[in-house]
């Protein structure tokens, strides 16, 4: 392994000075915005997703109580660093999972290691990352994407493989080919289940931050981690509150999505 840093660290530190110029620059973006506009903006995604006032009245109130708690910026520093986890995450998933539902080889190669790498804890990513990053918020990216990763594959893989066979068959008859069959019947059928995956890579970023912040990442999981290191109850539950309000936000907007998806699925054409 340290040959290895050795022959390529020079590769690992110009990808850990684009990435965090990445992450840095998104947390500079968010935080130069007003805070009532990110709640806006956050309601507004909520509405369009369930069509309810009740929803995005309550996750307003939730990123309202962030703010009230005095950790806005730190909530930013998290936010940033998770959307772009998520990102990742979903640029890996996706075609990961679309590859395993397609080929039944590459499904018994893969579900193996993803077994491995949810079956792991969670502080054994922090190892690598640490080799080939050093500290910081690079390293914790990287182990925050290889920890979420896994659950959208998965789950794109069981959206595909459920998509009705005889409606596959009926476009190829029609004269579709693979990528017209995969772009407008199977994705838009597998859409719940993909909205479900991403949910859930969401929320297993979320759950790296504490950990992330051993290593040197800045935001809500290093008031935790303070708050547990110096015994101070009140800050780390006041972190720990806020990290519920992010999650909570993220869920319940990706669920209602899930289940807008879902209904129009079952919608007949």
């Amino acid at each position: 392994m340290k040959n290895f840093v050795a022959d390529y660290g020079n590769a690992f530190h110009a990808a850990s000075s684009w990435l965090l110029t990445v992450i840095v620059a998104l947390e500079a973006g968010l935080g130069a915005l007003p805070w009532w506009l990110i709640i806006l903006a956050v309601a507004g995604a909520a509405w369009h997703a369930s069509r309810r006032i009740v929803l995005p009245v309550a996750l307003a109130a939730l990123l309202f109580l962030i703010g009230a708690l005095g950790l806005w910026e730190l909530a930013i520093q998290t936010l940033a660093l998770m959307l772009v986890s998520v990102f990742f995450a979903v640029l890996i998933g996706l075609p990961s999972g679309i590859a395993i539902a397609a080929s039944d080889l590459a499904r018994r190669i893969v579900l193996p290691v993803l077994d491995a790498m949810q079956t792991l804890p969670s502080f054994v990513y922090l190892i690598p990352a640490l080799m080939l990053f050093g500290l910081g918020k690079v390293p914790a990216l990287f182990a925050t994407v290889i920890y979420a990763t896994p659950p959208l594959i998965r789950l794109v893989d069981l959206g595909l493989r459920s998509v009705d066979r005889q409606l596959v068959e009926m476009a190829a008859d029609l004269g579709a080919d693979k990528w017209r069959q995969l772009v407008d019947i199977k994705l838009p059928l597998a859409l719940p289940n993909i909205m479900a995956g991403v949910n859930q890579t969401t929320m297993m970023a979320l759950s790296m931050v504490v950990i992330a912040s051993m290593i040197g990442a800045r935001g809500l999981g290093e008031e935790v981690l303070l708050g547990i290191q110096r015994l101070d109850i009140g800050r780390g539950l006041a972190a720990g509150i806020a990290i519920v309000a992010l999650a909570i936000v993220f869920d319940r907007i990706t669920q209602a999505y899930g289940r807008v998806n879902r209904k129009d699925a079952a919608m007949p054409r």
